[in-house]
């Protein structure tokens, strides 16, 4: 028997100019007293985390700050960041002040506050244990600097365990946030570089949850059975779709002109939105094909980043094979796969399963993402051993919307390594 329910889990959410403002009185409504704000060097040089510090103390609250939080997340810099707030806490709440980065490390620093182990204990299988939580996690408030990882709104907490080369993740319901509060007037300091990467994670975002397997297509489970990812439904297609038109009208001109209000308003509506599909539905192949692309990386430095190693960022390596993943599931739905290049305003001379890879390169071009895998540092001998990182992530491919095996996924890094 098919399964014939489907879940659906967010946030509670604070929105607009000046949503960070009202900070304290948040936390206060949580009944915190003591808190710990969880942030990364570069936002903390932009002064956002010290503005709401003082402002969370103005309403009577202790705040501890860590600032040490790693761009792109590895199981050293978050075991730095557990043990920190081991040894510093107890806390009332977690707060998260930056992107994807201090989010998710702010979310792993939760869970293994509240409960016992390790970090490996926690982490998704086959690379980790995929314990469950036994205890409740504190409230954790997310204020976002960054449009585009929606981990504001997810339960998911990604990260790169060295020792592998694979990048990975830890996912539980528990690891939700309490609270989003997104103000777009944080991320207008980012640079235009960052401001395409994560943008093109919020386009993959609402692509892979618009396009991934129905839930209805699943066996039926139990209740204690089903997972935050649960696929295709209706309520996550709603948020998608919006996401997909608020992008179409914002991105081009918030990687241009990164001063635009009305631009940062609309691309941290359309993260905010998308987070909310993909935290349900899931994503699949491009996001399962850019864990090993950003954790095998070799010497790429991008601009507009912190240059304390070579990295490739979340949303490019999700990006870069996002073309043709869409023309390898074109056939498991080609109606939608042709509504969402509608959407995103089509590319012309194109047709057909072409339609949607020739209307994300198009758009990857206009925002100087880089021309494809090879552009990163890969070329044709990495092939075999991407696609072993990817298979690695079959929680991920589960929600493809067709079976993909490693002679697909061969096929997809290969063409994938010039897009144009």
């Amino acid at each position: 028997m098919n399964e014939t329910v489907f879940t659906y889990g967010a946030p509670s959410l604070k929105f607009g100019l000046g949503a960070s403002d009202e900070l304290g009185h948040d936390l206060a409504a949580l009944d915190a007293r003591r808190v710990l704000l969880v942030t990364d060097p570069g936002v903390a040089a932009a002064g956002h985390p010290a503005r709401l510090a003082e402002l969370v103390r103005a309403a009577g609250i202790e705040v501890e700050v860590f600032d040490r939080v790693h761009v792109e997340p590895t199981d050293v810099s978050l075991e730095e960041a557990v043990a920190f707030g081991r040894d510093t806490g107890p806390y009332d709440a977690i707060v998260a002040v930056g992107g994807g980065s201090a989010i998710d490390t702010a979310k792993a620093v939760n869970l293994l506050t509240s409960n016992p182990g390790e970090l490996m204990d926690y982490i998704n299988a086959p690379v980790g244990r995929a314990r469950a939580p036994r205890n409740a996690l504190a409230p954790l408030v997310a204020v976002p600097t960054t449009t585009g990882t929606g981990s504001e709104s997810t339960t998911i907490c990604v990260l790169d365990v060295l020792s592998l080369h694979v990048k990975t993740g830890i996912s539980h319901p528990r690891l939700r946030p309490t609270l989003a509060v997104v103000d777009p007037r944080l991320t207008m300091s980012q640079p235009p570089e960052v401001t395409a990467a994560a943008g093109m994670d919020i386009l993959c975002h609402a692509l892979e949850s618009w396009t991934a397997r129905p839930y209805s297509s699943y066996p039926r489970k139990k209740p204690e059975e089903r997972v935050p990812y649960c696929g295709a439904n209706p309520v996550a297609d709603m948020w998608a779709e919006k996401a997909m038109t608020l992008l179409a009208a914002s991105f081009r001109t918030a990687v241009r002109d990164g001063g635009d209000e009305a631009a940062r308003e609309q691309m941290a509506l359309a993260a905010t939105f998308a987070g909310m599909g993909f935290g349900n539905a899931g994503v699949h192949i491009p996001h399962a094909n850019a864990y090993p692309i950003a954790g095998r990386v070799k010497d790429f430095r991008p601009a507009g980043y912190p240059q304390d190693g070579p990295m490739v960022p979340h949303g490019m390596a999700v990006s870069l094979t996002a073309p043709e993943a869409f023309r390898f599931t074109f056939e498991a739905s080609p109606e939608r796969h042709l509504r969402a290049a509608e959407l995103l305003g089509g590319a012309e001379g194109a047709e057909g399963p072409d339609l949607l890879p020739r209307t994300l390169a198009r758009l990857m071009r206009d925002i100087e993402m880089p021309n494809g895998i090879a552009a990163v540092g890969y070329d044709e001998g990495d092939v075999g051993a991407l696609v072993e990182g990817s298979l690695k992530q079959q929680r991920l491919l589960a929600t493809a919307p067709r079976e993909v095996g490693a002679d697909d996924l061969a096929g997809i890094l290969r063409g994938s390594l010039e897009l144009w």
